[in-house]
């Protein structure tokens, strides 16, 4: 099945002036260290949206995968701050039970996207646009 969304954390569009100093630092020899650690950091972390299904799969050497039904998800908060507004990326909590968020993903480009793929599963497309 093919993917409706499929992502890891952004880079520059999560922090872009962190970004440039590593950027500056180069030189250094400092700046590349940083963009290789924060390079693996945003690739172990990956997001796929598919069917019904939720699949986040964490982990560079050693894997953790979590998978879920979409219509079991009972809410998905998005916080943006206004640069991330900006740059449309954000933190993606998701809940299924109890008060504490299943998963908490950092830097998701098209935060919106991931909130209306599982609105629409858990409710229905046609409830899902009122």
């Amino acid at each position: 099945m093919t993917p409706e969304y499929e992502s890891c954390p952004a880079m520059f569009r999560n922090h872009p002036i962190g970004f440039i100093l590593s950027v500056l630092l180069i030189p250094v020899g400092v700046g590349l260290v940083i963009l290789i650690y924060w390079y693996f950091k945003t690739r172990s972390l990956r997001l796929t949206l598919a069917g019904n299904a939720v699949h986040i799969e964490r982990g560079f050497l050693s894997k953790e995968r979590i998978d879920m039904d979409a219509r079991k998800i009972r809410t998905v908060v998005v916080q943006q701050t206004f640069w991330q507004r900006i740059f449309n990326v954000g933190t993606v909590e998701i809940f299924t039970g109890g008060d504490d968020a299943e998963c908490i993903l950092p830097g998701m480009p098209n935060p919106d996207q991931i909130r209306t793929f599982v609105q629409t599963r858990a409710l229905g497309p046609d409830r899902a646009e009122r």
